[in-house]
C-alpha cells in the first residue's frame, strides 16, 4: 500500500527511560529521507509535548512538539467538549497544565487540609508518588458519590531501565470494581488519539502504519481504526503474552511483528 505516514508509540519503541533504543534514530532518518510523514502518540503524562520533543532530540531524533500527541492533549479536548468550565482535580506525576490550556486545574499535591472542596471532575494522569493513600481515598470517595472520573489512559504498566512500573490502570480496576462506576479513559487504546494522528497528517488511517510495544493499547487499537499494525519486541513486549494471544483463533492478530524499530525500514521496503 501507499505509505501515508507512520504513527509511533514512544516509550519502549524509540526510547527506554529516555535513552534511545538502538536503530531508532536511524529509522526516523530513513523515513525523513523518503519523505514519509511521522507522528507520535503517547500515554506519557510526566512530560509536556515540548519536553518530550526535547528529550527525543537529545537522544538523536529530530522530533518537533507539534508532531507529538499526548493523552493530556486529548483529555483537555474531551473536558472542554463534555465539561466546559469544570473545576478539575488532577492526580498526575508531572506538571502538564501547559498542554491543557483553558482547563481549570488543581493539582492533588497542592491541596491542603483534610476536607477539600468537591471538584466537578476528577482527572487521573500517570501514576507516581502522587498516588498516595489519602489522595486515592479522596478520589474513590468522590467517584462513589458520582463525580465524573476521566483517566488520561488505562495503561497498567510501563517499562523502565529498572524494570516494570505499575500505572493508572491498576488503580482504576480496583476503584471501578468496588464503586460500581466506570471511568472514562481518553488516551490509548481509545480510538480518538489514532484518528487525531491520521487527521494531523491529513491521510486516511488505512494509509498509515502504527508501531508499538503494547499489543493491545498500541497495535491492535490502531488496527481497529484501519491502520497496519507493527508490534516490536522491545519495551513492555512479552513473548508469552503474544503466544497466548496467538493461540486464540478468534482474536485479532498483529499484522506484523519485528524485533525492534530498527527493522521498520526493511519492512516498509525502504
Amino acid at each position: 500500500m501507499a505509505i501515508g505516514g507512520v504513527l509511533f508509540d514512544i516509550d519502549g519503541v524509540l526510547v527506554t527511560s529516555w535513552k534511545p533504543i538502538p536503530g531508532a534514530a536511524e529509522t526516523l532518518r530513513v523515513l525523513a529521507d523518503n519523505q514519509i510523514a511521522r507522528t507520535y502518540l503517547t500515554n506519557t503524562t510526566t512530560k509536556t509535548r515540548v519536553q518530550i520533543a526535547e528529550l527525543l532530540s537529545e537522544a538523536g531524533m529530530e522530533v518537533t512538539s507539534d508532531e507529538v500527541i499526548t493523552s493530556a492533549v486529548l483529555t483537555a479536548d474531551y473536558v472542554r467538549d463534555r465539561y466546559p468550565d469544570a473545576r478539575c482535580f488532577l492526580v498526575n506525576s508531572g506538571q502538564i497544565a501547559e498542554d491543557m490550556p483553558g482547563i481549570d486545574i488543581v493539582y492533588a499535591q497542592d491541596v491542603v487540609g483534610p476536607n477539600p472542596d468537591t471538584p466537578d471532575v476528577v482527572l487521573l494522569g500517570g501514576a507516581g508518588p502522587e498516588y498516595d493513600h489519602t489522595t486515592l481515598s479522596r478520589v474513590y470517595d468522590w467517584m462513589a458519590h458520582g463525580v465524573p472520573l476521566v483517566a488520561m489512559h488505562r495503561s497498567t504498566a510501563w517499562n523502565t531501565a529498572e524494570g516494570l512500573r505499575i500505572d493508572t490502570g491498576m488503580y482504576l480496576i480496583g476503584m471501578e470494581e468496588t464503586s460500581g462506576r466506570k471511568a472514562t479513559a481518553v488516551g490509548k487504546p481509545a480510538p480518538e488519539g489514532f484518528l487525531a494522528a491520521a487527521g494531523r497528517l491529513g491521510v486516511d488511517p488505512e494509509e498509515m502504519y502504527v508501531v508499538g510495544d503494547d499489543l493491545n493499547n498500541d497495535v491492535l487499537a490502531g488496527q481497529v481504526v484501519g491502520m497496519t499494525g507493527v508490534l516490536v519486541r522491545t519495551g513492555k513486549f512479552r513473548q508469552d503474552t503474544l503466544d497466548r494471544w496467538a493461540a486464540d483463533e478468534f482474536a485479532m492478530q498483529p499484522n506484523n511483528v519485528i524485533d525492534s524499530v530498527a527493522e521498520l525500514p526493511g519492512l516498509l521496503g525502504l
